[in-house]
């Protein structure tokens, strides 16, 4: 079996997840928390980083999530709790994607419907989720540099053009602001407890756990000077600003010159962002694969079945997503923390299958 390297891990850890950070939760968390939109991602990014650190530690084991359920509640309990958890990620993998097609819809094909430019995601999507995570090391090594060549160059193009005074007072939105927004940003925040279905397929090393925590911290750094970023160009228009990294750089100076060379750095995130977008479905196959045994048609047919279900369901809800934010940011916000936190931190009582001790 293959497995990902710290490496790679670091890589999808600091340069990969985040980009899932960068399209609607920007918007999203100033209409909640306007201009202290810092303060709930700064607090969604460390409460994250203390569960990557926790499901890094997991890993050190060198098990797989199945082998410690069943070593803790016995095999039939086991394929229970791996389903449930593979609902959930198939749950909160519904919102990115939702996003990615809205994105790909307004900010590069505004013009076509969107079964003609999203139904090729759900082709690749059903490709990739059919392949073994152990497979996506090599696919993060390519990936990272895409992503930072991305950014870098967004931001590049961006912080001329921002006036971070405008965050300015901190605390102006109350308490109030910051609850509604930890709530709202609650939905982006689960990529701890999706590294748990790669137990077992990561190659641990000494001090991965916490180098990995820093890893992800890093890119949280990255996505909160991005944030002051986005509302410094905007302020307090910004709650209009959907798909924000598209947005803040079209402000630069140079592009009445050399025309919108930031659609580059956008293409590049864009393409980062179609592999973050399936990884939670392709979790979720892992799961079932996990629970169930690894019969060489399950992981196919399951990531067919799974992809055109979403797809008919985007199609169906194509004009519903104000309301489908709403569930995720005020009615059904709370299956977050418990299966991104406490979940993953209750994981650290399993116990060791007999074979490893």
């Amino acid at each position: 079996m293959k497995k990902i390297s710290p490496r790679q891990l670091f890589f999808f850890l600091a340069c990969i997840a985040p980009v899932g950070k960068l399209v609607l939760m920007p918007s999203r968390l100033v209409v909640e928390a306007k201009n202290d939109l810092l303060f709930p991602a700064l607090v969604g990014f460390a409460v994250q980083t203390g569960v990557v650190f926790c499901v890094l530690l997991l890993a050190k084991r060198g098990e797989s999530f199945a082998d410690m359920l069943a070593a803790t509640f016995g095999k039939i309990a086991a394929k229970v709790l791996l389903c449930v958890f593979a609902a959930f990620l198939l749950f909160a993998a519904f919102l990115p994607l939702l996003e990615q097609k809205l994105f790909v819809q307004s900010a590069f094909y505004d013009t076509l419907p969107s079964v003609v430019t999203f139904a090729p995601f759900f082709l690749f999507s059903a490709y990739l989720c059919a392949k073994p995570l152990g497979s996506l090391g090599r696919i993060w090594d390519i990936l990272a540099p895409v992503s930072i060549v991305g950014f870098a160059g967004i931001m590049l193009l961006s912080v001329g053009s921002a006036d971070y005074g405008a965050l300015l007072p901190a605390g102006a939105a109350g308490a109030g602001g910051f609850w509604r927004g930890l709530a709202a940003a609650a939905s982006w925040f689960f990529d701890g407890a999706l590294l748990l279905p790669f137990l077992g397929k990561i190659d641990y090393r000494r001090g991965t756990a916490w180098k990995g925590a820093l890893a992800y911290a890093a890119g949280g750094v990255a996505v909160l000077f991005f944030l002051a970023t986005f509302y410094g160009v905007f302020a307090e228009i910004a709650l209009n600003q959907p798909f924000a990294f598209t947005k803040t750089s079209k402000y630069f100076s140079g592009i009445t010159v050399l025309g919108r060379i930031d659609y580059l750095f956008s293409y590049a995130l864009a393409l980062v962002m179609a592999f973050f977008v399936a990884l939670p479905v392709q979790a979720c196959v892992d799961c079932v694969k996990q629970a169930f045994g690894a019969p060489k048609y399950l992981p196919a047919a399951l990531s067919v079945l799974l992809n055109l279900g979403l797809f008919f369901l985007a199609l169906g809800l194509d004009y519903r997503f104000v309301e489908i934010m709403q569930v995720f940011a005020q009615t059904l916000f709370w299956i977050f923390p418990v299966f991104c936190v406490a979940v993953p931190l209750l994981c650290l009582l399993l116990r060791r299958s007999h074979a490893s001790q």
